[in-house]
């Protein structure tokens, strides 16, 4: 039998049946390994060097997450979905950062797992549906090319910047408070705002409380 050769990593067992399940139904994947933890799905990369690995986020032993970095310096190439119960943003951006080429939902298997898969192969990065209008193309780009979430690969400088904007300072005021020209202020202003894919100053606002920037 051949195909595109996935390896399945997740500790429970009835999951990866299911999505064994889905896939075998289709001829053009081979699932050749399953990992119950991410030790194990590592020994299985070093004997089978499949095309894609479809990987839980909590495991035994090494995290998803960790398992990525390690996976890819046994095969580089190789291409991971994240497939998870967390539905949070922010296990996004950290899924996206470590190098993951698609974040999906468990809930979502049934329906998009076929289209995470084929979206992948063509070099695409799919976000479960549920998620995707969260996530925009230059978002997934600062996550990759950072390896850190957005508020992560902000700089201390656009941080405080981004404060002060949604206290309400003007740029004068906050290139006073910190003893920085009014270009620079706009200058940090601007890369924050692409980092973060905020609109408005309004966006702003939100962003600093939801984070805690203000209260």
């Amino acid at each position: 039998m051949g195909g595109y050769r996935i390896v399945l990593a997740d500790d429970h067992a009835m999951i990866r049946h299911g999505i064994r399940k889905i896939l075998e139904d289709h001829a053009a994947f081979e699932v050749v390994g399953e990992a119950g933890d991410g030790l194990e799905l590592l020994e299985i990369l070093k004997k089978k060097a499949p095309d894609m690995i479809i990987l839980d986020i909590s495991m035994p032993k090494l995290r998803g997450l960790e398992a990525i970095s390690e996976a890819r310096k046994i095969c580089p190439a190789v291409k991971v979905i994240i497939l998870t119960m967390h539905k949070s943003t922010e296990y996004v951006y950290h899924a996206v950062a470590a190098g993951a080429d698609s974040y999906l939902l468990k809930d979502d298997t049934d329906r998009e797992l076929l289209t995470a898969i084929e979206q992948v192969r063509k070099g695409a990065v799919y976000i479960s549906s549920f998620l995707s209008s969260e996530f925009t193309a230059d978002i997934i780009r600062t996550c990759r090319s950072s390896g850190k979430p957005p508020s992560e690969s902000a700089t201390t400088r656009e941080r405080q910047v981004l404060k002060l904007v949604a206290e309400g300072k003007t740029s004068k005021e906050i290139a006073d408070l910190l003893f920085i020209s009014i270009r620079t202020v706009e200058h940090h202003r601007a890369n924050f705002m692409k980092k973060l894919d905020l609109k408005s100053t309004a966006d702003v606002i939100k962003y600093a409380l939801e984070k805690g920037y203000i209260s």
